[in-house]
């Protein structure tokens, strides 16, 4: 693969794209290009990863990446790809929203070097754009019978189409010659589903500087089974800790298909042809290792929680799936490896003094139906707390001993997990 357009090619990471841009790519190894993302949460979620990725891919080869956080366009509502019309957003939403996704993209992309990286947010412009200027200088160029031809808009015909989102599709097209002109970016990318999107830019450009600049899209992913990817039975797999822990996050991708999951290295990862054919290889002679699966989960949770984030990943998924200590994690990390084992919450009394008799934990938690049950539960070495044996009926659990000081885990033989949760309700505690 001697250029970034053929590696992008290998990698399945191009749908439809300017016949001249393969040449552009190659003449100028300096080329601006950009992304835009949508501020219609506080996060960006997986969906948005390939693209994000892809902007990586262009500034790791020489190329200026620019990301624009649609802080105006998200006030109107992109109808690609929808059935029905957004509910609007109102500004402080949109603002926060915008906010906080910059700070995500400053995560991944580099802002130093001759090829730095700029976040830029289109309300800069288009919040001070009359209306007259904006039908001037940009609606002048478009016409209804063109627009009415996009997918975008055709697709939506049936069930209708406001005219605030059917003008998207020109604010987006103004931002790519905003951009022109200030940054001298010739190249959008996008999923394939904003390739009519991408066009209307290259052809203001085209129209109102004279100018050929190009477009690329990346195919949009769903799963093997045809369900649409990035969502899970808890919802959206997003890109920060607070709404997807590292672990959740590192499960997603451990849990793909093997009919995807060389597909989703070549994609998601910056993993080498020659490690991805020797994890192919592995897939087929040892598909139950998973070790493909494993690679992939790895990869892309260091690229989007850092090796910090990684490394909590895997403690708990070692704490769920291979008795590692429990005391190694967070209270976060620990109530998303457990929110599906049942809990009790027991109050803090139970722990004045000396601590809580484990024996009436293990009655609170149902794990024994007496506290007689439960010592012969632990003198037959059934009971665990926090993955490590119970070793005698006499003993207790100080406050010092939970995560964060509030919770703790019983297990009861080889998987019966039991989460204990601390209120602050007073009873006393009784005797083993």
């Amino acid at each position: 693969m001697t250029t970034l357009f053929d590696e992008l090619t290998w990698r399945q990471l191009i749908q439809d794209y300017t016949p001249e841009l393969p040449q552009r790519m190659a003449e100028r190894r300096d080329l601006a290009v950009y992304a835009g993302f949508d501020p219609t949460a506080p996060s960006l979620h997986v969906g948005n990863l390939l693209p994000l990725m892809t902007l990586t891919r262009f500034q790791r080869a020489g190329y200026r990446p620019l990301a624009l956080a649609g802080g105006g366009t998200g006030l109107i509502g992109d109808p690609s790809g929808k059935a029905a019309e957004r509910p609007l957003l109102d500004a402080e939403t949109i603002a926060t929203n915008v906010a906080a996704i910059e700070r995500l993209l400053s995560q991944f992309l580099d802002f130093s070097g001759s090829n730095a990286a700029r976040v830029v947010n289109n309300a800069d412009w288009l919040g001070d754009l009359s209306l007259l200027t904006f039908l001037r200088e940009t609606g002048k160029h478009f016409s209804v019978n063109l627009m009415l031809g996009k997918e975008s808009v055709r697709r939506r015909l049936e069930t209708g189409i406001s005219y605030t989102e059917f003008s998207y599709m020109l604010l987006q097209a103004r931002d790519y010659l905003e951009l022109y002109d200030r940054y001298d970016c010739a190249l959008q990318i996008g999923g394939s589903d904003q390739w009519g999107n991408i066009t209307a830019g290259i052809e203001l450009i085209r129209r109102a500087r004279g100018q050929a600049v190009h477009g690329l899209t990346i195919p949009l992913i769903t799963r093997a089974d045809g369900a649409k990817f990035g969502k899970t039975e808890q919802g959206a797999v997003w890109l920060t800790a607070d709404r997807t822990s590292p672990y959740e996050f590192y499960q997603f991708w451990f849990n793909t298909e093997d009919a995807s999951v060389i597909s989703y290295l070549k994609m998601f990862t910056f993993l080498s042809a020659e490690e991805i054919a020797a994890l192919e290889s592995a897939l087929r002679a040892e598909p139950e290792a998973r070790a493909a699966q494993r690679a992939l989960a790895a990869a892309v949770t260091a690229f989007v929680h850092g090796e910090a984030g990684l490394r909590t990943a895997l403690a708990a998924t070692n704490i769920l799936f291979g008795g590692g200590p429990i005391a190694d994690i967070d209270a976060d990390t620990l109530l998303a490896v457990f929110q599906d084992a049942p809990s009790t919450e027991v109050s803090a009394a139970l722990f004045a003094d000396s601590g809580a008799w484990l024996t009436d934990l293990a009655v609170a938690a149902k794990l024994a139906s007496s506290k007689g049950e439960a010592r012969r539960l632990i003198e037959g070495g059934g009971l665990y707390f926090n993955n490590r044996r119970v070793e005698s009926a006499q003993a207790r659990v100080t406050r010092e001993q939970l995560i964060g000081g509030r919770y703790g885990v019983l297990r009861k033989g080889a998987r019966a997990y039991h989460l204990v949760r601390l209120t602050d309700a007073r009873q006393p505690a009784s005797q083993p």
